[in-house]
């Protein structure tokens, strides 16, 4: 498909149908995590943001306390037995499971919503622009919170947002964006005890020829699904799914399109690439296209890392 053509057929799918970008849920704070003063995020975009270095070394982070796993289902297994969905539930409290957390947000009308970030440093959170700003109004989320390592709804720790640093508000053009990330900043230094992510900007062309090579990390709104319900207690978003050998498949108009599996809630999660023996997270997924009159997903898209770099004047 010519890249016009693409970006014809995105922009009449748009009159008809809406991202399914994020969750609207209930939440109720957790009982051992202890009130904080809310904090009124302060929003900044890339422009006026490039010379904030935000993306540090872009290496990740293995706390030595916390230990490594490269299955995401261990520890808590709660008998559930193999092979009954292709996405499996995220169990572990190891690295880099540990890294990956619930972004929630309440916007000015008080509603609550969540999507997916992971930790990229110490203190910073890696997320869509459209987690932290509603693309249809322009609106920036009055309060936004990270809780790492979510699973059943039990988390140890949650930090507020202080800042944000968007690569786009939406006011101009679509929401469908290939600048849909933002990078936020926590106000406590949560990288340090659960590890963080490192980014890697690799060529459209080699993720592409590297099929099934990534697995994808996100709090979807339709996992855990019927299959998986009564092994769970707080209902779909409260665990992030995780599925395995997925594909970037072709890039197009400024995005990446991919076919891990996505839903709302999901938006700001990475999919990530282990290199040399470390994870990267090698592309942002932001959004899932799907076809008005079933419903069905079209495509999924993702924001490429050299987008979020390149804003950043990072070379």
């Amino acid at each position: 498909m010519k890249k016009k053509s693409f970006v014809l057929l995105l922009a009449g799918l748009l009159g008809v149908t809406t991202l399914t970008s994020r969750d609207w849920t209930s939440v109720q704070a957790q009982a051992q995590v202890k009130p904080q003063q809310s904090i009124t995020p302060k929003f900044i975009s890339s422009q006026q943001a490039g010379q904030l270095k935000l993306l540090g070394d872009a290496k990740p982070f293995i706390p030595p306390s916390l230990g490594r796993s490269a299955k995401p289902d261990e520890g808590d297994s709660r008998g559930i037995p193999s092979g009954i969905d292709n996405r499996i539930p995220m169990l572990s409290r190891k690295y880099p499971w540990s890294a990956i957390g619930r972004v929630q947000g309440t916007t000015t009308d008080a509603r609550d919503y969540h999507c997916t970030g992971t930790l990229i440093s110490d203190n910073l959170v890696l997320t869509n622009a459209h987690c932290v700003i509603d693309p249809e109004t322009g609106k920036l989320s009055t309060k936004i919170e990270f809780m790492p390592n979510v699973i059943d709804k039990n988390y140890q720790d949650i930090a507020q947002v202080e800042q944000v640093v968007y690569g786009t508000d939406f006011k101009k053009g679509s929401s469908l964006n290939p600048n849909d990330w933002a990078i936020m900043k926590i106000n406590q230094p949560l990288g340090r005890k659960y590890g963080h992510l490192g980014l890697q900007s690799i060529p459209s062309t080699t993720l592409v020829r590297k099929q099934k090579a990534f697995f994808f990390v996100g709090y979807s709104g339709d996992f855990p699904n019927e299959k998986y319900q009564k092994y769970f207690t707080a209902g779909p978003g409260w665990t992030a799914s995780y599925e395995e050998k997925c594909s970037i498949v072709k890039e197009e108009a400024g995005f990446l399109l991919h076919d891990c599996a996505t839903a709302g809630g999901s938006s700001g999660g990475a999919i990530i690439g282990v290199i040399n023996d470390a994870p990267y997270i090698v592309a942002l997924n932001n959004a899932e296209v799907k076809r008005p009159s079933t419903g069905q997903d079209i495509i999924n898209l993702a924001v490429k890392i050299s987008t979020i770099e390149q804003a950043l004047g990072r070379n």
